[in-house]
């Protein structure tokens, strides 16, 4: 590749760019930014195409900066919304900085020799500013005509509800962080997703009418699903970045999942692999579709580059269990991902104490078998597996200490008819 562009277009990331962006970006290192919105205390897996574009623009020379909008969340921005956002605490919003900034610096090298990435919040210059400072310094610059014609006010205008004074004043407050890297951090090469396109422009005319100097802007496209839902979005609910709220083996399997339609198109949005490695994935996928290796392989990368390899193990691990797979060394919480979809009942901690409870009740009072008789030949038959362990022992005794973490029993009839105990 002759620089970050190529790479950019050849996985299709290049929605659209200014122009003469190429002929600098391909002579010269650049510093270029990204804003991060902090609504929530956890980045999202459609934040994904921004952080990889910083880090691809890193890894061909250029300094990225990552734009925590402690300022910016105070408003809400307007784009591609079609009613005011409720508004965040400022309290709120700065727990939700320090949160996403964990997840941003595993993405970008902060220690990189000749250009180390920056990670900033637009709060430490937007906050400070006064009323009649931000009228006075900035406002002064752009006609109303100006903002109104910017499609994600055009939109909002044209609706009955219409458009707050806050939200309308989005467009200024983020084309001054441009102007403010511009100053301070020499930044000259704004990114973010298609639909910032309006938001960036501002910014870039704000740095000429203030400074006189040309700056440039590159958007990526948003992302969509073959089968027209909500990419990150499952039965379940977003796909977040953070593991508290994702477990590694749920952002695994999203993955894993993925639509034959779209995987060859997230190899190349999401992980490292060269063009080669995806087309070799995409030849295998049509030849053999039923042997999913292009999702495997997407889901491996993506959970090494979001998480880590041993989370990586973990969730492999975790995958195997419902297969028959060894169950040692998984959490409750592993266990209750895996099985939050199978049917439960609840044994109290008391009757697992001491002596335990019987094999065959348990069995039994879990509905996997119609009675205690039928347990009974279950077990004896060796049909019948405690934590993907077969157990043909009738007289077993069932106890705390058979309880994962003492909170879940897996208790499995033939290959796949599983059942979960909780322990109240």
């Amino acid at each position: 590749m002759n620089n970050v562009l190529d790479e950019l277009r050849w996985r299709g990331l290049l929605y659209d760019a200014t122009e003469g962006l190429e002929e600098i970006i391909s002579k010269e290192s650049v510093t270029v930014y990204v804003g991060f919105d902090p609504t929530g205390d956890s980045l999202h897996v459609g934040s994904l195409v921004p952080l990889m574009g910083l880090a691809r623009l890193q890894k061909f020379g250029h300094t990225p900066i990552a734009m925590a909008g402690g300022g910016t969340g105070m408003i809400g921005d307007p784009s591609g919304k079609t009613a005011e956002r409720k508004l965040l605490t400022k309290e709120d919003v700065d727990a939700n900085v320090d949160a996403i900034k964990k997840q941003l610096a595993s993405f970008l090298d902060f220690d990189k020799e000749g250009n180390p990435a920056k990670l900033l919040n637009n709060g430490d210059w937007l906050l400070p500013m006064t009323m009649m400072e931000f009228l006075r310094d900035v406002g002064k610059h752009f006609t109303v005509n100006y903002m109104t014609a910017k499609d994600s006010v055009k939109s909002r205008i044209e609706r009955e509800d219409g458009i707050s004074y806050t939200e309308f004043s989005y467009m200024l407050l983020q084309g001054y962080d441009f102007l403010h890297l511009f100053d301070h951090h020499d930044c000259t090469v704004q990114a973010g997703g298609s639909d910032q396109w309006g938001n960036i422009t501002t910014g870039m005319e704000m740095v000429r009418r203030m400074r006189g100097k040309k700056t440039q802007g590159v958007v990526f496209p948003l992302i969509t699903k073959a089968d027209g839902t909500k990419f990150g979005k499952t039965e379940s609910g977003t796909i977040w970045l953070d593991p508290n709220k994702t477990s590694p083996y749920q952002f695994y399997q999203y993955w894993l999942n993925t639509d034959d339609r779209d995987v060859i198109t997230y190899l190349k949005y999401f992980t490292w692999m060269t063009e080669d490695e995806v087309n070799a994935l995409k030849t295998a996928m049509q030849e053999h579709p039923e042997q999913r290796e292009a999702q495997r392989a997407l889901a491996e990368a993506m959970t090494v580059i979001v998480h880590d390899e041993a989370a990586l193990a973990r969730a492999l691990a975790a995958s195997k269990v419902l297969f028959g797979g060894e169950m040692e060394g998984l959490s409750a919480s592993d266990i209750a991902d895996i099985f939050s979809d199978v049917p439960s009942t609840e044994v109290s901690q008391v009757s697992l104490q001491d002596e335990g409870c019987s094999y065959i009740d348990l069995v039994a009072d879990a509905g996997i078998v119609k009675s205690k008789g039928e347990a009974r030949r279950s077990i004896q038959g060796n049909g019948i597996a405690i934590n993907n362990v077969k157990c043909s022992d009738i007289d077993r005794k069932i106890t705390l200490s058979d309880a994962i973490d003492e909170q879940f029993i897996v208790l499995r009839k033939g290959k796949k008819n599983y059942h979960l105990v909780k322990v109240v």
